[in-house]
């Protein structure tokens, strides 16, 4: 079984549905609502384990939250390696109109630091795949992708959220996954497999777009960009060709928007192969 390390931001997110959003000093009143731990390091280490992958997490959280969790992470079949920090886990909100327009406030919480990298150091010298993003800070990235390069892993770089980023990361990344947006600050000649939304994916060194999957609708796109990563890595793990590979993750992604929220709409490997075979 493939391995993937994943190392990112946990936090507890709670969705809001209301018909319209409120003008300045007016009370909106919610009609729905609904939780989960999520953020792009989790999103995508929940992406990975459901298309089959043995993954193994790295966050920070509220000590108070540690054993929840663990729980949930377990029971989305990953293996937890979370630092208690003495400040609150993150936390995002996101109000979602009738429209389906979102407004998104998130707050920052707990922080991994260096020394938490060095704990989850045997479980990166043993993957397959190394899974960052920016949503840690930049001295983790750096700590993680030298052990990677030194126990010879291959490292996905996910540069989301936009931020600039050590010439380190840029040329030690054996593959960096920007959206549009993203990649126009990264630097020349890099490994890039760039998203496009609705339109799949383009292999810069290649030249290739790589077209997408059709979903039945499109219900909330929370989460698509995590779920191609997820899926992306553990198909290279796997010694997929990259077009291969990004062929399947437009699927998991495709599958990923049809459903709101963003947990409860990764698919399992089971439902993107079937999804792949009926197009």
């Amino acid at each position: 079984m493939s391995k993937i390390a994943v190392i990112g931001l946990v936090g507890e997110s709670v969705f809001l549905g209301l018909e319209r959003h409120q003008a300045v000093g007016e009370t909106a009143h919610a009609s729905s609502i609904h939780r989960e731990w999520g953020g792009k390091g989790y999103n995508q280490a929940v992406a990975a384990a459901r298309f089959g992958a043995e993954v193994s997490f790295l966050g920070a959280v509220g000590g108070e939250d540690v054993a929840r969790v663990e729980i949930d992470a377990r029971e989305n079949g990953i293996t937890p390696f979370l630092s208690a920090k003495d400040i609150p886990s993150a936390y995002g909100v996101i109000t979602t109109d009738s429209e389906g327009a979102n407004r998104v406030t998130v707050y920052g919480g707990a922080v991994l630091s260096v020394s938490d990298v060095e704990k989850f150091r045997k479980e990166i010298e043993n993957c397959d795949v190394l899974l960052i993003s920016n949503e840690v800070p930049e001295c983790v990235n750096i700590r993680a992708v030298e052990i990677a390069k030194e126990s010879g892993r291959l490292v996905i770089y996910n540069p989301a959220p936009a931020r600039e980023s050590s010439s380190y990361l840029y040329e030690a990344c054996d593959l960096l996954t920007p959206n549009e947006f993203e990649a126009r600050s990264l630097p020349e000649g890099l490994p890039l497999v760039i998203t496009l939304g609705a339109e799949g994916c383009y292999i810069k060194e290649r030249d290739l777009i790589v077209p997408p999957f059709k979903p039945e609708r499109v219900v909330d796109t929370t989460g698509a960009g995590d779920t191609f990563n997820g899926v992306l890595a553990v198909m290279l793990a796997r010694g997929a060709d990259i077009a291969d590979a990004c062929k399947a993750a437009n699927a998991a992604a495709a599958l990923e928007v049809s459903k709101r929220f963003v947990i409860p709409a990764i698919p399992s490997g089971e439902d993107i192969r079937n999804f792949m075979g009926n197009c």
